[in-house]
């Protein structure tokens, strides 16, 4: 099996060897599952990829399975709530980035039919065309979060070395316009 460097000493329970092996990279129309990729790619933000891994089900949680709609509608109770919870990180620019990003969202859905279409219909464009287009749209959005978002959900090459098997299985899933 060929793998990317980054997986090639890793268990097969380690954390980053699954995202790697079943998420990272994988096309996803689903707006709830992008919008979550995108919590995590924000509060990732200064720590490790590993530690979001860790909290991720913590995260899935307390923002309500990233679920846009009730996110875009969190008032201050729950933004306290969210601040005293130990399993996320506890960041109000964060959380605040959050809040803002799922109204704007809500108003994607409502001109494109969904952030998936949004998203799609901006392709093909370079890193740093998403970038200006993220940082007109979004909070907290810079270059790399924009960067990691969009390879990890598969709108921008580089998240798989072109010999790894899981690069393979992802060209399989992706629409054609975007390979």
């Amino acid at each position: 099996m060929s793998y990317c460097d980054f997986c090639l000493n890793k268990p097969l329970d380690d954390l980053n060897r699954i995202y790697h092996d079943t998420a990272y990279g994988f096309p996803n129309q689903y707006d709830n599952e992008l919008f979550g990729r995108l919590i995590l790619e924000i509060n990732q933000t200064g720590l490790s990829w590993a530690l979001m891994l860790k909290k991720e089900k913590d995260f899935r949680l307390a923002f309500d399975n990233y679920d846009i709609t009730k996110i875009a509608g969190y008032d201050y109770v729950k933004i306290s709530e969210l601040l005293a919870n130990s399993g996320i990180i506890r960041n109000q620019l964060k959380i605040n980035s959050v809040i803002f990003n799922a109204q704007k969202i809500l108003t994607l859905q409502e001109e494109f039919g969904s952030f998936s279409k949004w998203l799609d219909s901006q392709h093909p464009l370079t890193k740093e065309e998403w970038t200006k287009l993220f940082k007109r749209n979004f909070k907290f959005t810079g270059g790399e979060i924009v960067n990691e978002f969009l390879m990890s959900t598969g709108y921008l090459k580089g998240a798989h070395d072109e010999n790894c098997t899981i690069f393979a299985k992802i060209l399989e899933q992706k629409p054609k316009w975007k390979i």
